[in-house]
């Protein structure tokens, strides 16, 4: 029994240093981007912004930014919530697809098998049938909205489905069916018309029951939570205007629309809503959807003439550096949201800002290229008795410039221009001696040499860089 233990603690220390492998090593990049959202946060006039980062079934890293709302003070979280506009889609199409799953409709059926009052006039004589699948890709000639201005504020006068069915007679398609990619709030909200159909619940109530409930997406809903608004709920701005001013927006109520835009949610929520998709096509079966069918969603189901845009059912699909990606955007008055998806490497990145005219898409790709340099990184051993931290701070780079930051990177240093449309583009230096640096090409190549200065008490005061300096500034 004696000799059996030294081979137990063998296999149990390798266990542990196999599980610690399994766990990437995010400190510096989390640093650098929490660094990076800072910034942009002001040079942007961003109100607030909230990320996550998923890998597998955890949650690398969740922050926020700025505010909630602007007026009160209230600190954007990672509960914070948001409207998702059409992420929304996601959850109708996953609908549809249970439906079609328990047999209780076809992808390849005509809408109005299912809802006879669909009765857009058909402009093109030989147009293919509208079916569910066409509605799902988008690709059925149905115009983007319905004949309501609901995007039009301050009022966003939002149709039900009852005034939506009584307009149908008005309402004429733009395409023949399976021509051109057209994307439609409208067809997606008819989509939601034929789960309330099908299922006999309300559309809202058949997504809270069967996928809402299951995942435990507690801070996620089929509607705006005017209640929680001042609170957890952040408040809508408008785009910038000439003076670099944001207005808030009023609340909206997505009504008839629901199934296209209305639902709001948090960074964490769609987190876990990404951990569900990796967690079922890892292991199949079924959970909320059968693996094979969210498999068969993820998939290009429709392709463009010119080849430009691909879209599965539901989903977004495009590539992106040879993997597939998937996800969806949103976009309504005062939010601005983006959820992608890598399935074969199982990370996920969620992006969620509480102002128009923005771009989420900008950050969401920053976000990942950072964690993607992180993950790739090799580790330089320190040399004993230096601390990278001496260097670390905001450096002036003024006229030229805003600020550069320089912070640890693995064990050399990074340097970014602040603000910055592409944190990817950040230089790595690495230590040669003392107080002297050199540039890693991209090529692993060591390139210009920087030297950083100290003042007579050691401290750290200026980065020389092609023979000019900065300011350590803080």
């Amino acid at each position: 029994m004696k000799k059996s233990i030294p081979l137990i603690f063998l296999v149990l220390l390798c266990l542990v240093k196999l599980s610690a492998q399994d766990e990437p090593d995010l400190k510096d990049a989390k640093r650098l981007l929490e660094t990076w959202l800072d910034a942009q946060t002001d040079y942007e006039r961003l109100p607030g912004i909230a990320v996550a980062v998923v890998k597998d079934q955890d949650l690398l890293w969740k922050a926020g930014f700025g505010f909630a709302d602007v007026e009160d003070q209230h600190a954007t979280k990672s509960n914070t919530i948001y409207s998702i506009c059409s992420i929304s889609k996601l959850f109708t199409s996953i609908s549809v697809m249970q439906l079609r799953d328990a047999g209780k409709l076809s992808l390849e059926d005509e809408v109005s098998k299912h809802l006879p009052w669909f009765k857009i006039h058909q402009k093109y004589e030989d147009s293919g049938p509208i079916t569910i699948r066409s509605l799902l890709t988008h690709s059925a000639g149905v115009p983007r909205q319905s004949n309501f201005p609901y995007w039009t504020g301050p009022d966003f006068d939002f149709p039900t489905i009852e005034q939506i069915k009584a307009q149908m007679k008005d309402m004429e398609t733009l395409y023949p069916a399976s021509t051109y990619f057209q994307y439609s709030n409208f067809g997606m909200s008819i989509l939601g018309a034929i789960v309330a159909e099908k299922s006999g619940l309300s559309f809202n109530e058949y997504v809270e029951k069967n996928i809402l409930e299951v995942l435990d997406l507690k801070d996620t809903r089929p509607y705006m939570p005017k209640d929680l608004l001042k609170g957890q709920l952040a408040t809508g701005y408008s785009a910038l205007d000439r003076s670099g001013d944001r207005k808030a927006v009023d609340l909206f109520y997505t009504d008839g629309v629901t199934a296209a835009a209305g639902f709001t949610s948090t960074v964490e929520d769609l987190a876990k809503f990404a951990s569900w998709q990796f967690r079922l096509l890892e292991n199949g079966g079924e959970e909320i959807l059968r693996s094979s069918t969210l498999k068969e969603m993820q998939r290009v189901h429709w392709m463009n003439p010119d080849w430009k845009l691909a879209w599965g059912l539901g989903f977004t699909v495009r590539q992106h550096n040879g993997e597939t990606v998937v996800g969806h955007g949103g976009s309504c008055p005062g939010y601005q949201t983006d959820l992608s998806l890598t399935p074969k490497k199982k990370l996920a990145y969620v992006v969620m800002i509480n102002a128009s005219g923005t771009n989420p898409g900008k950050y969401l790709n920053g976000i990942s290229a950072i964690v993607g340099k992180a993950l790739d990184a090799e580790f330089e051993e320190i040399p004993d008795g230096m601390n990278l931290e001496d260097y670390a701070g905001t450096y002036n780079a003024r006229p030229w410039g805003s600020e550069s930051v320089v912070l640890p990177w693995y064990g050399d240093l990074a340097v970014m221009g602040l603000p910055s449309n592409d944190p990817s583009y950040f230089t790595i230096l690495k230590h040669v001696e003392g107080d002297t640096f050199r540039r890693k090409r991209d090529d692993g190549e060591l390139g210009e040499t920087v030297v950083f200065e100290r003042d007579g008490n050691g401290k750290v005061v200026k980065m020389w860089r092609h023979q000019n300096y900065s300011l350590k500034l803080k």
